[in-house]
Protein backbone atom coordinates (compact mmCIF):
# COMPACT_ATOMS: atom_id res chain seq x y z
CA UNK A 1 0.00 0.00 0.00
CA UNK A 2 1.67 3.37 -0.97
CA UNK A 3 2.74 6.26 1.56
CA UNK A 4 -0.01 8.13 -0.33
CA UNK A 5 -2.68 5.79 0.30
CA UNK A 6 -2.25 5.57 3.65
CA UNK A 7 -2.00 9.11 4.06
CA UNK A 8 -5.50 9.54 2.80
CA UNK A 9 -6.77 6.99 4.82
CA UNK A 10 -5.18 8.65 7.89
CA UNK A 11 -6.75 11.90 6.89
CA UNK A 12 -10.19 10.19 6.06
CA UNK A 13 -10.71 8.95 9.45
CA UNK A 14 -9.32 12.03 11.05
CA UNK A 15 -11.88 14.71 8.96
CA UNK A 16 -14.68 11.85 9.62
CA UNK A 17 -14.91 13.36 13.44
CA UNK A 18 -14.77 16.93 12.09
CA UNK A 19 -17.88 16.23 9.67
CA UNK A 20 -21.13 17.78 11.14
CA UNK A 21 -23.90 15.05 11.81
CA UNK A 22 -27.75 15.67 12.73
CA UNK A 23 -29.28 12.74 14.41
CA UNK A 24 -30.84 11.86 11.12
CA UNK A 25 -27.10 10.87 9.86
CA UNK A 26 -27.02 13.50 7.25
CA UNK A 27 -24.32 15.58 6.83
CA UNK A 28 -25.44 19.29 6.98
CA UNK A 29 -23.48 22.97 7.71
CA UNK A 30 -23.82 24.76 10.82
CA UNK A 31 -27.29 25.79 9.57
CA UNK A 32 -28.62 22.39 8.99
CA UNK A 33 -28.25 22.95 5.02
CA UNK A 34 -27.37 19.40 3.22
CA UNK A 35 -24.43 20.05 0.57
CA UNK A 36 -23.89 23.70 1.91
CA UNK A 37 -26.97 25.07 0.46
CA UNK A 38 -26.05 23.47 -3.49
CA UNK A 39 -29.13 22.76 -5.85
CA UNK A 40 -29.17 18.72 -5.17
CA UNK A 41 -31.68 19.09 -8.63
CA UNK A 42 -29.08 20.87 -10.87
CA UNK A 43 -26.19 18.30 -10.36
CA UNK A 44 -28.28 15.90 -12.12
CA UNK A 45 -29.98 18.58 -15.13
CA UNK A 46 -27.09 20.36 -15.48
CA UNK A 47 -24.49 18.39 -14.55
CA UNK A 48 -22.90 21.35 -12.18
CA UNK A 49 -22.97 22.58 -8.55
CA UNK A 50 -25.26 25.18 -8.19
CA UNK A 51 -26.06 27.16 -5.18
CA UNK A 52 -29.65 26.93 -4.11
CA UNK A 53 -31.09 29.97 -2.66
CA UNK A 54 -32.64 29.51 0.91
CA UNK A 55 -36.12 31.23 -0.43
CA UNK A 56 -36.23 28.60 -2.53
CA UNK A 57 -35.80 25.77 0.63
CA UNK A 58 -37.35 22.88 1.15
CA UNK A 59 -37.30 20.14 4.46
CA UNK A 60 -37.24 16.40 3.41
CA UNK A 61 -36.22 14.09 6.24
CA UNK A 62 -35.39 16.56 8.75
CA UNK A 63 -32.78 18.66 7.38
CA UNK A 64 -33.01 21.39 4.92
CA UNK A 65 -32.00 21.99 0.77
CA UNK A 66 -32.06 25.03 -1.09
CA UNK A 67 -32.96 24.95 -4.86
CA UNK A 68 -31.94 27.67 -7.24
CA UNK A 69 -35.57 27.77 -8.86
CA UNK A 70 -38.64 26.64 -7.57
CA UNK A 71 -38.83 24.32 -10.27
CA UNK A 72 -36.38 22.52 -8.81
CA UNK A 73 -37.22 22.50 -5.76
CA UNK A 74 -40.67 20.57 -7.15
CA UNK A 75 -38.85 18.16 -8.77
CA UNK A 76 -37.10 17.02 -5.39
CA UNK A 77 -40.52 17.01 -4.12
CA UNK A 78 -41.64 14.55 -6.80
CA UNK A 79 -39.31 12.03 -6.38
CA UNK A 80 -36.16 13.17 -3.57
CA UNK A 81 -34.76 9.48 -3.28
CA UNK A 82 -33.60 10.11 -7.20
CA UNK A 83 -31.99 14.19 -6.14
CA UNK A 84 -30.54 13.71 -2.48
CA UNK A 85 -27.04 13.05 -2.51
CA UNK A 86 -26.13 9.35 -1.77
CA UNK A 87 -24.51 8.74 1.59
CA UNK A 88 -26.58 11.77 3.05
CA UNK A 89 -23.81 13.60 1.59
CA UNK A 90 -20.87 12.60 2.91
CA UNK A 91 -17.42 11.75 0.86
CA UNK A 92 -18.23 8.51 -1.50
CA UNK A 93 -14.79 7.82 -0.86
CA UNK A 94 -14.38 7.81 2.96
CA UNK A 95 -17.50 5.66 3.13
CA UNK A 96 -15.99 3.01 1.15
CA UNK A 97 -12.33 3.26 2.46
CA UNK A 98 -13.05 4.03 5.75
CA UNK A 99 -16.68 2.66 6.85
CA UNK A 100 -16.74 6.34 8.19
CA UNK A 101 -18.81 9.55 7.78
CA UNK A 102 -15.93 11.69 6.22
CA UNK A 103 -16.98 16.00 5.22
CA UNK A 104 -17.03 16.43 1.31
CA UNK A 105 -16.87 19.53 -0.93
CA UNK A 106 -20.04 19.51 -2.79
CA UNK A 107 -18.50 20.84 -5.74
CA UNK A 108 -16.19 17.96 -6.38
CA UNK A 109 -18.91 15.45 -7.34
CA UNK A 110 -20.31 13.20 -10.28
CA UNK A 111 -23.47 10.86 -10.82
CA UNK A 112 -22.75 7.51 -10.71
CA UNK A 113 -25.39 5.38 -11.34
CA UNK A 114 -28.09 8.12 -11.46
CA UNK A 115 -26.78 8.89 -8.12
CA UNK A 116 -25.30 12.15 -6.78
CA UNK A 117 -21.27 11.35 -5.05
CA UNK A 118 -19.93 14.04 -3.29
CA UNK A 119 -16.25 13.56 -2.51
CA UNK A 120 -13.26 15.09 -0.07
CA UNK A 121 -11.67 17.65 -1.99
CA UNK A 122 -9.21 20.05 -0.02
CA UNK A 123 -5.45 20.69 1.04
CA UNK A 124 -3.78 18.47 3.84
CA UNK A 125 -0.36 18.79 5.04
CA UNK A 126 -0.37 21.25 2.29
CA UNK A 127 -1.10 18.93 -0.85
CA UNK A 128 -4.15 18.74 -2.68
CA UNK A 129 -6.12 15.50 -2.59
CA UNK A 130 -8.89 14.63 -4.00
CA UNK A 131 -10.53 11.74 -3.48
CA UNK A 132 -12.79 12.01 -6.85
CA UNK A 133 -9.64 11.17 -8.44
CA UNK A 134 -9.09 7.87 -6.04
CA UNK A 135 -12.63 6.94 -6.74
CA UNK A 136 -12.32 6.85 -10.79
CA UNK A 137 -9.37 4.48 -10.70
CA UNK A 138 -11.25 1.45 -8.68
CA UNK A 139 -14.98 3.03 -8.83
CA UNK A 140 -17.22 0.32 -9.56
CA UNK A 141 -15.35 -1.84 -6.63
CA UNK A 142 -15.63 1.29 -4.08
CA UNK A 143 -19.16 1.33 -5.24
CA UNK A 144 -20.00 -1.92 -3.77
CA UNK A 145 -17.97 -1.26 -0.94
CA UNK A 146 -19.70 1.95 -0.66
CA UNK A 147 -23.59 0.63 -0.34
CA UNK A 148 -22.71 -2.05 1.99
CA UNK A 149 -20.65 0.33 4.40
CA UNK A 150 -23.28 2.83 4.15
CA UNK A 151 -25.93 0.31 5.99
CA UNK A 152 -23.74 0.05 9.34
CA UNK A 153 -23.40 3.88 8.87
CA UNK A 154 -26.66 5.31 8.62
Amino acid sequence: MSGRYLMILFLLMATSMMASATPNSWHTNADGVVLDGYDVVAYHTQDRAVQGQAKFGATHDGVTFYFSSAANRDLFHADPALYAPAYHGYCAFGVATNKAKVSADPRTFKIYNGQLLVFFNDLYQGQAVNTKIMWNANEQHLHEVAVTSWTSLE
